[in-house]
């Protein structure tokens, strides 16, 4: 992971560095290029395949100058290379949770809307502080306060309801890490009655069910879904009950390695499951927070009048998971038929794991009397390899260009193009985070990203 950068003086004694008094406790910040960084902080506790525990008020300064550690997880080398992030970035600890807050240097008169954003990476994947998902420059260019959550993921966060080990532990973690925001962030200058979601594929639908968990009401107003795989996320307990036969093979205690090199083993008992086994781990209807799958529908409905709608998806998602597929990619370079077929599945499965779905999801919302609106993301569309492909929204929204330098990704792309079409992204995003409202149509040209609202 990344280090502050402070200086060698005692931190305590210099005027200069940011302090927050908070119902958390005194935290100490720190300075970064026109933000204020408070990185690392602990949000809550956790014991192994337990509910976690939150953090109490500290008695002593928190000192919040090192970035979150990673849950534990398995390295995937092919979504590192596209995404551009070496494995030395992933320093990991299990037993603590970790939220950073940045915020615009400058003050300002009235509180700031707050950005919670929820990363990405098939619920066993990625952190809230990997450098590629660098919050500043939302929170600079936009006047926002962002803050990023990491949570547990896999094995630990995203299978339970077997041997006494709960479920949905990572979605718990997140709704902890809310009530830290809703508890402390009026004292950093942030409006607790004004709190947006918004996450990336895992994160997007891990977003769309914290609407439905029982005891998040009040803490998020507005929710930005990005490419979730919601066409996926149903029908999943078969898939669920056979994995979880494997999982209750690691005993408690056992070393995170043998959990980990179990983890594997576990998700590839969901193959024979179709494309939900694409992302074995996941939330579990009929377990705390969330209603049994029949009530889900029901939940939603109930819940879309309390909260504004951004949702959409890139126009070729699974493109990602063809490039990083070798058998795929040979399919790919077959002579003559190679480039067509491969257009054509990625067609059928954009669709039927993102689009379809999005469209059912924002439409249910207005019906239910809620605001929604809906994008799609056009930008690098039919660019080789990749094309507008899952998590090419996170350039855009995310990081430096320098950030983005070592990503297949966007491989050629140049840094005044990405800077300019990601600010304007980020504004639009920012805009709906301050009042859950956006033009009934609108366009980021040239063929970046076009958005309608849902009626």
């Amino acid at each position: 992971m990344r280090h502050a950068e402070l200086n060698d003086h005692d931190t305590s004694n210099d005027h200069d560095v940011p302090r927050f008094t908070t119902p958390a406790g005194e935290i100490i910040g720190w300075r970064d290029r026109g933000v204020i960084r408070a990185s690392g902080i602990r949000y809550a506790r956790t014991q192994r395949f337990c509910p976690p525990v939150d953090e109490p008020s500290s008695t002593t300064p928190i000192l919040a100058t090192e970035w979150s550690p990673c849950s534990p997880q398995n390295i995937i080398p092919e979504l590192n290379a596209a995404l551009g992030i070496s494995a030395q970035a992933f320093s990991s600890c299990e037993g603590e949770l970790h939220l950073s807050v940045t915020l615009p240097e400058n003050p300002s008169a009235t509180p700031r809307p707050v950005m919670v954003w929820i990363h990405g990476g098939s619920y066993v994947f990625g952190a809230g502080d990997l450098s590629v998902f660098d919050v500043r420059p939302l929170a600079l260019e936009q006047d926002v306060i962002v803050v990023a959550v990491t949570y547990r993921l896999g094995l630990l966060g995203f299978l339970g309801g077997y041997a006494n080990r709960p479920a949905n532990l990572g979605l718990l973690d997140m709704i902890s890490a809310l009530r830290w925001v809703n508890t402390n962030i009026a004292a950093m200058g942030g409006d607790p009655a004004n709190v947006t979601l918004f996450g990336q594929s895992a994160g997007g639908d891990a977003a769309a069910h914290l609407m439905i968990a029982e005891g998040t009401e009040g803490l998020f107003q507005r929710a930005i879904i990005q490419s979730a795989p919601l066409g996926i996320s149903r029908g999943r307990a078969k898939m669920n009950a056979k994995m979880s036969q494997k999982a209750a093979e690691v005993k408690d205690d056992a070393p995170l390695e043998e959990l980990l090199r179990v983890q594997t083993q576990v998700a590839e008992s969901a193959r024979g499951f179709g494309l939900k086994a694409a992302m074995p781990f996941g939330t579990q209807y009929g377990h705390y927070p969330l209603p049994i799958e029949a009530e889900a529908d029901a939940a939603w409905r109930r819940a879309a009048a309390k909260i504004d709608l951004f949702m959409g998806y890139t126009a070729e998602e699974s493109a990602l998971f063809l490039v990083m597929s070798p058998g795929l990619t040979r399919l790919r370079n077959t002579p003559l038929v190679g480039e067509a077929l491969c257009k054509a599945m990625v067609a059928v499965t954009t669709r039927q794991v993102y689009i379809r779905d999005a469209h059912k999801f924002a439409r249910r919302h207005t019906q239910a009397g809620g605001h929604a609106y809906l994008y799609r993301l056009d930008w690098c569309k039919g660019r080789y390899p990749f094309g507008a492909a899952h998590t090419i929204d996170l350039p855009l929204l995310l990081g430096e260009p320098s950030s983005w330098q070592h990503a297949d990704l966007v491989k050629g792309v140049d840094e005044a193009t990405l800077l300019e079409h990601g600010q304007r992204m980020r504004a639009l995003w920012a805009d709906f985070a301050r009042t859950g409202q956006l033009p009934a149509t609108g366009h980021i040209e040239p063929q970046v990203l076009e958005w309608w609202k849902v009626s």
